[in-house]
């Protein structure tokens, strides 16, 4: 049996194990939680180097991107250099693929009608693939990078908008402490309504959950949720909230959906190239071999 485990700065409330058999290959597959304390990560990784097959990094984002150019946040990656024998991915190399294939496949099969929706996408530079194809298809976008990432509420409207921010911040933005821009430990349980009227504005809230559970408003009424790494009490979460359809672009395992560092982390075990040496042709064909398509909840 293969085992993958993720291993994540987030609450360990949301910790999960389950077995699942892909391609023919039975997994056990973990999330375990460190409730926000580095130096527990730390000892996680080295605890479980070379006894696993692959690594999530989970709670955290290491690359983000800006166009082709990816940038890595410096303390992530000094916390992975744990990681001497078993490989690591954060989860950024399925999504430029799988959340790209995710939003054309809703459009393609007749889901989703972007073209008549008004979407606000709460981070795009974790997620550039879902953005670009987002922002061909939509009727309006937001990219919300400035108003929950840095705080400032200052919507981006445009791919090129965004293109040009990116290129302009993300080289400052890596150098600094992950925690000022993402939500870990206990922080990604806690609902905190802000800056309500980009949520209330849009058919469809995408992108990053512990973005969405954290700033979104008592009432989503009638929104389409287009995320991932859903739990049962997150479904219920939305459904209390009024949301009226769920989608989450991981496949579900044990009756929830994992993040997409787990299911790359699946995917480098299957296709057994280094993560380096992984191409979108890779991720794509283990897709259509899993016969791969989106998880949608109606609420």
């Amino acid at each position: 049996m293969k085992r993958v485990v993720s291993v994540s700065l987030g609450s360990s409330a949301r910790n999960k194990t389950a077995q699942v058999e892909m391609m023919g290959v039975p997994f056990l597959v973990e999330r375990i939680g460190v409730d926000g304390d580095t130096k527990a990560y730390r000892q996680k990784i080295r605890e479980l180097d070379g006894k696993v097959d692959c690594f999530g990094v989970g709670g955290m984002d290491v690359y983000l991107y800006a166009g082709d150019k990816r940038y890595a946040f410096r303390e992530p990656l000094k916390m992975m250099s744990d990681a001497k024998q078993t490989p690591w991915v954060d989860g950024s190399g399925l999504k430029h693929t799988l959340e790209r294939e995710t939003v054309a496949w809703l459009q393609d099969n007749g889901q989703v009608d972007f073209h008549d929706m008004k979407v606000t996408l709460v981070s795009a530079v974790d997620r550039f693939g879902m953005a670009e194809a987002l922002a061909k298809r939509c009727k309006s976008i937001v990219f919300g990078d400035l108003i929950w990432g840095v705080g400032l509420p200052v919507p981006v409207r445009t791919w090129e908008g965004l293109q040009t921010l990116a290129r302009i911040l993300l080289p400052v933005v890596v150098q600094l402490p992950f925690q000022w821009f993402y939500p870990t430990g206990e922080k990604q349980t806690i609902n905190t309504p802000k800056h309500t009227k980009y949520f209330d504005e849009a058919d469809v809230i995408a992108g990053d959950w512990h973005y969405i559970r954290r700033y979104a408003p008592p009432k989503l009424t009638g929104k389409i949720i287009l995320t991932n790494t859903i739990r049962k009490a997150d479904v219920e979460f939305l459904r209390e909230r009024g949301a009226s359809r769920l989608i989450t672009t991981t496949p579900e395992i044990g009756g929830e959906s994992f993040g997409t560092n787990v299911m790359e982390a699946v995917f480098v075990t299957l296709i057994g190239k280094p993560p380096s040496e992984l191409t979108p042709a890779d991720y794509l064909g283990t897709l259509k071999q899993l016969g791969w398509r989106p998880q949608i909840i109606e609420l």
